[in-house]
């Protein structure tokens, strides 16, 4: 009777100690959730590092572009004085492109179809006007709504003309493959700002 009543009390409480670590029981207070620390080019926060070609690039903030429910991101990274930007767009298949900001573009409220830039010939595959969310700093992007001229070239070129609120942003790059990222986790906090 005795070991019947050790056996009994032992495999209860191994019991319980397997519901607890499956989370089936509680152990007091639940703690809050930690947000994951894998990354991918979808859920990039304030803080995380983005390594691309020999750098080290800073998440120091991102833009949500939402056109009728279709949403699409871009990043901004930054390396010392440096800012790129990364787009992140999911259609058919994802496309990532890696972008400069670039004023050597003259161009006016009403950009063409097709136009000649740096040697490359693009033309316009994607118009509109986007409604926009925000996160950390992004430069002088912050209007409510920006109109936005998405370009590309047979060479996986990329260019964009932005327009916030009457200001002209022209962005240069190319597509890149999303496997030549490196993605950090970092502490949710800025490096190059308050």
């Amino acid at each position: 009777m005795f070991w019947l009543a050790v056996i009994l009390i032992v495999g209860v409480g191994i019991t319980l100690l397997v519901m607890q670590q499956n989370g089936m029981l509680s152990a007091g207070k639940k703690r809050p959730e930690l947000p994951s620390l894998k990354r991918n080019i979808f859920n990039l926060q304030i803080g995380d590092i983005v390594q691309y070609m020999g750098r080290d690039w800073v998440v120091e903030g991102s833009l949500t572009y939402d056109v009728d429910g279709y949403t699409w991101m871009e990043y901004m990274l930054q390396d010392g004085d440096d800012i790129r930007w990364l787009s992140v767009e999911e259609d058919d298949m994802v496309e990532v492109a890696f972008l400069e900001a670039n004023n050597q573009l003259d161009v006016s409220q009403n950009p063409p179809q097709k136009l000649n830039f740096a040697g490359e010939t693009y033309r316009c595959v994607d118009s509109g006007t986007a409604k926009m969310t925000r996160k950390g700093t992004v430069v002088r992007r912050n209007a409510q709504r920006c109109q936005y001229f998405d370009y590309e070239s047979p060479n996986d070129k990329v260019l964009s003309i932005e327009i916030w609120d009457g200001e002209i942003e022209v962005t240069v790059g190319e597509r890149i493959n999303p496997r030549s990222l490196t993605l950090l986790p970092g502490d949710g906090k800025r490096v190059y700002g308050d």
